[in-house]
């Protein structure tokens, strides 16, 4: 079975990069602070700052953040739809639909 992941060039820590970057951007685009973003999330001001500078969050805390910033759906898409790059994967994915536990690699 061909390797899943092998196309893939970018790390984990660049991934969490772009992504502090991003809700950076976004919530300086709506003008708010990293305080009224503290209590509007309920996530502190100092995990806020940690992200934006340091990129380590938890995954509860950056989904209250964006949430508070309007990215409930966006969340909600994410590895709502299977990714397949040949009609031998859709066919293992297809098979594999009502799974109810994760199989060993």
């Amino acid at each position: 079975m061909p390797n899943l992941y092998e196309f893939n060039i970018d790390t984990p820590e660049e991934i969490l990069l772009l992504l502090a970057q991003n809700l950076q951007k976004r919530r300086l685009e709506k003008g708010i602070s990293r305080e009224a973003l503290a209590e509007i999330s309920g996530v502190p001001t100092a995990t806020i700052a940690k992200f934006e500078q340091k990129h380590t969050i938890s995954l509860a805390s950056y989904v209250a953040l964006a949430k508070a910033l309007g990215y409930t759906k966006s969340l909600k898409e994410l590895l709502s739809e299977p990714l397949y790059n040949t009609m031998e994967e859709l066919d293992i994915i297809n098979k594999n639909k009502n799974r109810k536990r994760g199989g060993r690699l």
